[in-house]
């Protein structure tokens, strides 16, 4: 998992991409958002997501660096904002599972069923 967020925190994009997509991390709906890119059916995990985020954002990267004809500015932002949102809830979740695994057992008070 922390090898999904660490390609994630490693993508370097133009300043004017990510101010766009800062813009849509505010109105991000996973439901929608998510079935748009994966085709609809059910949302994957975060996890899941992220994956397929990464590959295709690759592809955008790719088409825009080639200056390709097919190359779509709002479609490249909408696959980072999916892309970075996820990851944040990917990133919450690891969190919250490792505090889990590293709490101490409750207290019993002596005496007490």
């Amino acid at each position: 998992m922390s090898e999904l967020l660490h390609l994630v925190s490693a993508l370097r994009r133009p300043r004017l991409l990510l101010a766009a997509v800062r813009h849509g991390l505010t109105e991000y709906n996973r439901e929608k958002t998510l079935r748009r890119l994966t085709g609809g059916g059910a949302l994957p995990a975060p996890r899941r997501a992220v994956q397929s985020l990464l590959l295709a954002e690759e592809m955008q990267e790719a088409a825009r660096l080639a200056r390709e004809a097919t190359y779509s500015p709002a479609r490249h932002i909408e696959i980072l904002v999916a892309l970075i949102a996820e990851a944040r809830t990917l990133s919450s979740e690891a969190a919250r599972s490792e505090r889990a695994a590293t709490a101490p057992p409750p207290l019993r008070a002596a005496g007490i069923r």
